[in-house]
């Protein structure tokens, strides 16, 4: 059995229109994404199979791949988004463990030193010192 894996001349022109289109906006920052996303891919499986030649469907192994990797980027979205909560709250538990601490501010060129009086918790905690509000980050050392 012989699969046609030749397009029409009519659908490679308008193949190569879109791709044209796509690459052309995409080089002009202009409406196009950067990267793809989990609902992009599923968007291109779903075409690939509203589209295919009746006569000579998609294989099952083919099918079974795609399937395979749009789990995996499924999988790894819900890490990395599992990640970044997690980064939050060891940022707050950070923060909380500097109340009632002195630590020294570095702020651009100035540098302050004074005692953590209040925090404001969230996934970029800020300390409150000398009465001024200041990310995690902003904190050099902690002074016993």
């Amino acid at each position: 059995m012989e699969i046609n894996t030749r397009m029409a001349g009519a659908d490679l022109a308008v193949l190569n229109f879109e791709v044209d289109a796509a690459n052309k906006a995409l080089n002009e920052g202009k409406g196009i994404k950067a990267s793809l996303g989990k609902d992009d891919f599923l968007k291109i499986l779903v075409t690939q199979l509203q589209n295919q030649d009746p006569t000579a469907p998609m294989e099952d192994r083919e099918f079974i791949g795609q399937m395979a990797q749009f789990s995996s980027l499924e999988q790894i979205t819900n890490m990395s988004q599992n990640f970044s909560k997690l980064s939050g709250l060891l940022n707050s538990s950070e923060a909380q463990g500097l109340l009632g601490r002195t630590v020294e501010i570095v702020d651009g060129q100035s540098v302050t030193n004074g005692v953590v009086t209040q925090i404001v918790r969230g996934d970029s905690p800020l300390v409150l010192v000398e009465g001024r509000f200041y990310d995690l980050d902003q904190v050099s050392k902690v002074i016993q």
